[in-house]
């Protein structure tokens, strides 16, 4: 029996157009596309793009996922802090000095190459794989933590799931992830004129998200290896604490939000 894909075929068109208004406002050159795995948001940034060209706009799309470091580095982290951070995603995983820079090439008109990663190979793509963009009118940049802000230091003291029970124990993984999140990605963030945060019911919801990602994209592949159910669960609890803090604070922080149901339609 094949695999369920990903069902988020896209969104209805006049959304679509509403958002890309939004997008358009004066004075935004980077419009940030927020929301947790599996809620949709590259294919509303890829819709986005479709619709802004056919308009006759130049238009670079960069998703914060691209920007991981690549395996060698992130075993370096393992070695020296904890060994989750050899697993990508929480912050501390990124490079967020070349997305800072990739981003002010965008805003500034000058010709750069977007960086591209390979999620099913675990690295990123060599820099003469990556694609080379001119002067573009708009910067649609998405992620899954866009704008987070960190937590407090006493919300790190007790675990939420059997990950940070099991495998960090005194909190290092935990403090590390969020001091990062504090000093190294508002920089990043400040590159965002304009952020939307697609907000699921709950983070319950993100497992059975996230694996449907994962089988739409073993299908596109048509991959030999990829992420099993188990191994999703497991990938998914490292991104938790991050996620529920998402969750409660960007409501107030993002300039819109779009409720979305537990099939990604939007609410309200």
């Amino acid at each position: 029996m094949p695999p369920r894909v990903h069902p988020a075929a896209g969104f209805d068109a006049a959304l679509v157009a509403d958002l890309l208004a939004d997008a358009l406002a004066p004075g935004v050159n980077v419009y940030g596309i927020c929301g947790l795995q599996g809620s949709g948001k590259s294919t509303l940034a890829a819709q986005l793009a479709t619709m802004a060209r056919s308009r006759g706009l130049r238009i670079a799309v960069l998703s914060v996922d691209d920007l991981y470091f690549g395996r060698g580095e992130r075993r370096r982290l393992a070695r020296r802090v904890h060994p989750l951070l050899a697993t990508r995603g929480p912050p501390g995983t990124h490079d967020v000095t070349l997305g800072c820079a990739t981003l002010d090439a965008l805003r500034a008109g000058t010709p750069v190459a977007l960086p591209r990663f390979d999620k099913l190979a675990d690295t990123r793509l060599p820099p003469s794989r990556w694609r080379r963009v001119e002067a573009v009118d708009l910067v649609l940049f998405e992620g899954w933590f866009l704008c987070t802000p960190p937590q407090d230091q006493a919300a790190l003291r007790e675990p939420i799931n059997a990950v940070e029970r099991d495998e960090d124990a005194d909190g290092t993984w935990r403090r590390y992830c969020n001091d990062a999140l504090a000093r190294d990605y508002p920089a990043l963030w400040s590159r965002i004129d304009r952020l939307l945060f697609l907000q699921p019911p709950g983070f319950e919801t993100v497992p059975q998200w996230r694996w449907q990602q994962e089988q739409a994209m073993q299908a596109r592949r048509r991959a030999a290896h990829g992420m099993s159910r188990a191994d999703i669960d497991r990938f998914v609890a490292l991104f938790e604490r991050v996620s529920r803090q998402a969750l409660r604070t960007l409501p107030g922080i993002a300039d819109r939000t779009l409720r979305l149901d537990a099939q990604r339609r939007p609410v309200g």
